[in-house]
């Protein structure tokens, strides 16, 4: 894939403390449509799996395991940077550093990149796979957090600690 166009995909997976009509996410909930409309307008901003489009619901709706409270966001990004500064350096980080209100810790990473052909749209199937493969064989070209990118830099100060997350 060396001499053709790459973009950047992610996935990030999460379980809500509660169900996503519960009180307890519902500052969550309403804020999805506005932080999907911000990333989608952000520079960079390539392509977002969606649900049923339904306002509130951003891709809730796409159930992994068949349990409704693990959410995914699965984007397509231009290029590190692009994601950097959505993630770091938009309202998206003020709902980033809310997410131990809405989200359970984790044991395994729940976090992973790689590059796609541009044009790709990966499917969940595909990206769940990508970060089962970071989680069993650890970081490599196939699948990766931020400090497998060395042009990555924000996350270093803005991000989680490593016990984490990358």
């Amino acid at each position: 894939m060396s001499n053709e166009r790459r973009h950047l995909a992610q996935l990030n997976v999460g379980r809500l403390v509660a169900d996503t009509d519960d009180p307890r996410v519902a500052p969550f909930m309403k804020a999805l449509d506005m932080v999907n409309g911000i990333g989608k307008r952000s520079p960079g901003f390539v392509w977002m799996m969606e649900g049923s489009g339904a306002p509130g619901t951003g891709n809730t709706e796409a159930k992994i395991g068949g349990d409704p409270r693990f959410v995914a966001n699965l984007t397509v990004w231009e290029s590190v940077a692009d994601l950097e500064n959505f993630v770091w350096n938009t309202v998206h980080r003020q709902f980033y550093n809310r997410r131990a209100e809405w989200f359970q810790v984790m044991q395994d990473q729940h976090f992973v990149m790689w590059w796609v052909p541009a044009g790709h749209r990966p499917s969940l199937d595909e990206a769940l796979a990508r970060l089962e493969h970071l989680n069993t064989h650890g970081p490599s070209d196939h699948a990766f957090g931020w400090a497998h990118l060395c042009e990555a830099q924000a996350w270093k100060t803005r991000g989680c600690g490593p016990v984490a997350a990358e």
